[in-house]
């Protein structure tokens, strides 16, 4: 079966720092642009960062910009989101998404080019 299965949510205080992760199963993770979004209850989900395939290039949602970093580990197909400095409003459920196709240069964070989700692992940032 192809999916791909995200890790490391948690409770973490306001400043704090979590790591999640995105596996590929029955999928080779290297082939495709990964995106993480994240959704709230009665909120539309929403784009957080993406990586390409090619050149590894990568994107932020402007909110996230200078506090998460997005990368790979080509030998453990997964995918990374190292999330610093941690604020109420990133408390949600964060989602890993492999693209449609095989990946390009470039990467977006636009739900409809994606169709690999995984469970979502829930982020709670509060005191």
């Amino acid at each position: 079966q192809v999916q791909v299965v995200e890790s490391g949510g948690g409770l973490v205080q306001p400043g704090g720092s979590l790591k999640l992760s995105c596996t590929g199963s029955g999928l080779s993770l290297d082939l495709y642009d990964i995106a993480w979004f994240r959704q709230v209850p009665g909120k539309e989900r929403e784009g957080v960062s993406c990586i390409s395939v090619v050149e590894q290039n990568t994107f932020y949602e402007q909110s996230v910009k200078d506090r998460f970093t997005i990368s790979r580990d080509h030998a453990k197909n997964t995918v990374y989101l190292q999330m610093n400095n941690l604020k109420p409003e990133d408390t949600a459920v964060y989602y890993c998404a492999a693209a449609k196709d095989v990946g390009g240069r470039y990467c977006a964070i636009v739900e409809s080019e994606y169709n690999k989700w995984g469970q979502g692992t829930q982020v709670t940032v509060s005191s």
